[in-house]
């Protein structure tokens, strides 16, 4: 559904004034919306045109306001070099309220994608590791582009490409076989794998031979020996059960878990096609792929020994993808410092001609610390994704019990609320920034917080419950005081909100949105009788569904819910 654009309406409406003297995209881009309010709804900065026009910013804004009929706006005024539009409240908030109540959660949707399939790489944890909170930000940062790009009109194809090949399974083989008890990894499959792997990188500095052992148990691994493909199957299969039991905690689910592993035996034929297209080369006995074209160093593609690399397996992967889904993007979310590793990956599918190639996008992010402390398995510094999120839900439990000790269903809502605050806690900073996590900092009700946008959709709810369920179908929705045209305009910022994201692979733009919205909601709710009953009762009560709706609608585009009691 085509939503009106008022952006488009003013830039009409000065190209109009001004004779059509500048294109109207142009005039467009330049609308800006007032710091203050009292300054309008959207301005326009007059000096843009005073080269076309050959006049000062002041003379022109004046001269544009002579000419604009203003029965699209409440009035148009001239301030300075600036032209100020007051958008006809009345008519605004009819019209954003009525579509709110009709399209509901599909309100902010189109079709830009086209149903056009979008796959991509997040999460991919390692096996036989546990996941931590340096695991979170792929996870929750993936799953929330995957949900706006749906919400976009795209199929995406969430594929978790766990890490579950490579040397470090040699180490952990041989780490098993030296000091392992079958009982204790059956007990409890990561911690007990773990603090193996941990042993292993303490004594192999001590004992050097323990390395060549690792590599020997991997290159048996390689060529299929049954008891190395035994323990590689128990360790990987006891990982992912663990690994399911964390994303189920996170709402989060995947549409396909092909690791390193199932390429494999697509390894060679990346080798093939290279040959065949002239693109491999040898250097100093490994085989490389020339990038000097295009100011890149070389991609290697098999080391001196033959032993293929990670760029050799995201070529089988991506070669995969293109034949299997036919996508028109393909997205890595990955941390920052992998951007120049996936610049390369690129040009080497470019050069090769895959379809896909031009549509690969790494989508990076920063680093996670927690409480200023670095995450690093091997060092034995992990910081467990389960425990936060465990700890964070009885932290929850906590609250409630202080704040509401009669709420109904409380467990679900502590789960909804703790889990929340650990993905809105991550997604309200913009992607690429690096992030220290403080967890008690994340679950407070005021602030810049997931229970402060959850509580305020809550309060909502709240209210339209007391209403009993009004008819809004037979209302009036046109309000014209200050506190609800705050809100209307940021209602009808939302399908903006959601293709600005988009397009940007940012979830932060929905998480500060939905926090301004809050924001805005909570100042009418205390500046507003809302349920007085007079003529206006209605209107103000649709107002406050539509915020519901909007509310829910961001939380759910972050991978938060919304609980309707807390």
């Amino acid at each position: 559904m085509n939503k009106m654009d008022y952006k488009q309406l003013v830039a009409d409406a000065i190209s109009d004034a001004i004779d059509n003297q500048v294109s109207t995209s142009d005039i467009y881009t330049k609308i800006e919306n007032p710091k203050l309010s009292k300054n309008g709804d959207l301005a326009f900065p007059a000096f843009v045109l005073s080269k076309t026009m050959h006049k000062a910013p002041q003379e022109i804004a004046q001269e544009i306001v002579t000419k604009i009929d203003g029965v699209s706006f409440d009035k148009v005024v001239a301030a300075g070099p600036y032209v100020n539009f007051f958008l006809n409240k009345q008519g605004v908030s009819e019209q954003v309220i009525s579509d709110i109540l009709v399209e509901k959660n599909h309100y902010g949707d189109n079709q830009d994608g086209q149903d056009r399939v979008v796959t991509i790489d997040m999460s991919s944890p390692n096996i036989a590791k546990p996941m931590s909170m340096g695991h979170l930000r792929s996870t929750v940062i993936g799953n929330s582009i995957a949900k706006i790009l749906t919400k976009n009109g795209y199929k995406p194809i969430k594929d978790n490409h766990l890490g579950d090949w490579g040397t470090q399974f040699g180490k952990l083989i041989t780490a098993y076989l030296k000091w392992g008890n079958e009982e204790d990894v059956k007990k409890d499959p990561i911690h007990y794998l773990v603090q193996y792997y941990i042993r292993f990188h303490k004594e192999d500095q001590e004992d050097p031979e323990l390395d060549v052992e690792a590599r020997e148990w991997f290159k048996k691994l390689e060529d299929g020996d049954p008891e190395a493909v035994r323990l590689w199957e128990w360790f990987r299969d006891a990982s992912l059960k663990a690994f399911k039991q964390t994303y189920q905690k996170l709402n989060v689910d995947f549409d396909t878990y092909n690791g390193e592993s199932f390429y494999n035996d697509k390894l060679q034929n990346v080798v093939d096609t290279l040959k065949e297209q002239g693109l491999l080369e040898k250097s100093q006995g490994a085989s490389i792929v020339d990038l000097s074209d295009e100011d890149l160093n070389p991609a290697l593609i098999l080391k001196t020994d033959g032993a293929s690399l990670y760029v050799t397996r995201d070529i089988a992967t991506a070669i995969y993808r293109d034949k299997t889904y036919h996508p028109v993007m393909n997205l890595y979310v990955v941390g920052s410092e992998q951007t120049y590793y996936f610049k390369q990956l690129k040009a080497v599918l470019k050069k090769m001609g895959l379809e896909s190639a031009d549509g690969l996008h790494h989508v990076p992010f920063g680093l996670i610390t927690v409480d200023g402390k670095k995450l690093s398995t091997r060092h034995g510094n992990i910081v467990l994704l389960n425990e936060v999120l465990n700890e964070s839900v009885k932290m929850a439990k906590e609250q409630i019990a202080e704040k509401n000790p009669g709420l109904n269903n409380k467990d679900q809502v502590a789960e909804d609320v703790g889990v929340g605050a650990v993905i809105f806690g991550d997604l309200k900073n913009a992607r690429v920034d690096s992030i220290d996590f403080n967890l008690k900092d994340q679950l407070k009700f005021e602030g810049e917080t997931g229970p402060y946008v959850q509580y305020a959709h809550a309060r909502a709810e709240s209210i339209l419950k007391k209403a009993e369920n009004p008819n809004f179908e037979k209302s009036n929705h046109s309000l014209t005081d200050d506190d609800s045209w705050e809100v209307i305009k940021l209602l009808q910022e939302f399908p903006k909100v959601v293709k600005h994201a988009n397009q940007n692979f940012e979830p932060s733009d929905i998480a500060k949105y939905s926090l301004k919205l809050a924001k805005a909601f909570n100042k009418y709710y205390d500046h507003t009788k809302i349920l007085v009953d007079d003529d206006e009762l209605n209107a103000r009560l649709s107002l406050v569904k539509s915020v519901s709706i909007v509310l829910e609608e961001s939380l759910n585009l972050l991978g938060v819910k919304a609980p309707n009691e807390m």
